[in-house]
């Protein structure tokens, strides 16, 4: 899994399943943020819409657990 860590100028930082790495912005499509899952293409970079949106729902799920004391 490949995911945007932050940008610095015109690069994007990327988690990668074997550490990180830097990657010329402009290699990725408009569209990504900060936080997104992407998939490398022989063209770039692209969002993956599903993986993305299932991640940031874990995350909202887990800050909610973690603001109630971990009570379900």
């Amino acid at each position: 899994m490949i995911i945007v860590d932050r940008f610095e100028g015109d690069f994007a930082v990327l988690e990668t399943d074997s550490g990180m790495i830097d990657v010329e912005r402009i290699r990725l499509a408009y569209d990504i943020c900060e936080g997104d899952v992407i998939v490398e293409t022989e063209n770039g970079y692209i969002k993956d819409y599903t993986t993305t949106q299932q991640r940031r729902e874990k995350m909202i799920a887990l800050r909610n657990k973690l603001m109630k004391g971990g009570k379900q």
